[in-house]
């Protein structure tokens, strides 16, 4: 026996016990759930806890005419308020915003040093809840961050909280549909879900068993005692990926978590080409490696042993390497099927699997050779010599808003 042979063997024998644990033992990853449950309320129950909700948005007048009457138009049996923060948009948002009945929008001020973009646009609408509050004497129990591409159906809002209630949740989120109509769309965005999935099984994000903590941005529901009581947003002031960051501080302090997925509440952003995917990965995967090139090494190794090498081994290898490995492939294909199905794909589309996760690993490569980007382009604002910022508007802060 060859040492080829043996190496071949060996390798098929390694992607085979990984995705055998994969697909038995990692939180059923690949399973498309849990997913929110219908509120069972009666027509006389009490009234839902004070709900405000906060739309960061930069440059964002061409969407949220659609997305904005979504919440206002919702059926919420308690308090409601939505809040639009203009972070510096140069498009008219701040008009479109104020255009839809019911909405408070704040003009924001520039990123002071040493916060990123989106978690500052977020810091000053909940601070513009918090003054509304005070004024009326009546604190918002929850507050909702969604993004401003994000469409609510009716009775969604009274689902979240109603869970966060029943449940004694901190957090609960759900991993909104995302737009798949387009050529680009169909072959990376249910992957983009699995891979994500696949990071932060969601039901080791709910489970108090397991350290796995995490979010989605677009729809993100966080008890308002919980959120203070953790630190607050100052404690992930320059977080760029500011979701996984808020599921963590919730869980390292105690908190309860829910993520799950959604066919109702979706994006309606369109991503025509590759090349908008493509912006979309790098803009936040060389920070998800935290800017190590080690870290990187091992996720390019770890991405073609564990969906290159079984396709690879599968063809070149003879006896039971070759067996091993096309167990292995089997099951990458079966356990891609359910996100498919969750975006009305063939079950075909999972053969192509091992090549979109080769064109997810360029996408990382290319986030690590130009550093990654940030929320629309923004970069975490540097700190400067005045030292770190206290949370007040202005500490530090650049001149001007960025230019778009």
């Amino acid at each position: 026996m060859g040492t080829a042979t043996v190496l071949a063997g060996i390798a098929a024998g390694v992607v085979a016990t990984i995705w055998v644990y994969l697909v038995a033992a990692h939180g059923r990853f690949f399973l498309t759930g849990p997913r929110l449950p219908v509120p069972a309320r009666s027509a006389t129950a009490a009234p839902l806890p004070a709900l405000a909700i906060v739309v960061p948005a930069r440059d964002e007048a061409r969407l949220l005419p659609t997305t904005l009457p979504t919440l206002t138009g919702q059926t919420y049996p308690g308090p409601l308020r939505v809040v639009v923060v203009d972070d510096c948009s140069t498009d008219g948002t701040a008009q479109a915003a104020g255009a839809t009945d019911g909405v408070q929008v704040i003009r924001g001020v520039p990123t002071p040093a040493g916060w990123a973009g989106k978690v500052w646009a977020l810091r000053q609408g909940a601070d513009a809840v918090d003054a509304t509050a005070a004024a009326d004497a009546a604190d918002a129990d929850y507050l909702l961050f969604t993004d401003a591409d994000i469409a609510h159906p009716r009775g969604s809002l009274e689902a979240l909280v109603d869970l966060a209630e029943r449940e004694r949740l901190d957090l609960v989120s759900l991993m909104a549909r995302l737009h798949c109509r387009s050529l680009a769309e169909r072959l990376l965005v249910p992957a983009f879900v699995y891979f994500f999935a696949q990071l932060y099984p969601f039901r080791r994000v709910g489970s108090v068993r397991h350290r796995t903590a995490a979010a989605a941005g677009g729809c993100l529901l966080v008890r308002r005692r919980a959120l203070v009581d953790a630190g607050g947003l100052d404690a992930v002031h320059d977080k760029l990926i500011d979701d996984v960051a808020i599921g963590r501080l919730i869980k390292r302090s105690g908190g309860r978590l829910w993520l799950g997925y959604t066919t109702s509440v979706r994006s309606v952003r369109v991503y025509p080409a590759i090349r908008d995917i493509w912006r979309m990965v790098t803009r936040s995967a060389w920070v998800q490696l935290r800017r190590s090139w080690l870290l990187l090494a091992g996720a390019v190794a770890g991405l073609l042993l564990v969906y290159a090498a079984p396709v690879v081994l599968t063809v070149l290898a003879h006896g039971p390497a070759r067996w091993l490995a096309a167990t292995a492939w089997v099951l990458m294909t079966l356990s891609y099927v359910p996100v498919l199905r969750l975006y009305g794909r063939s079950p075909l589309w999972a053969l192509t699997l091992p090549a979109v996760s080769l064109a997810y690993l360029a996408m990382t490569v290319h986030s690590a050779v130009i550093g990654g980007s940030a929320w629309k382009g923004r970069q975490a604002a540097p700190v400067m010599a005045a030292g770190r910022v206290t949370g007040h508007a202005g500490a530090a802060s650049p001149d001007r808003c960025p230019p778009g």
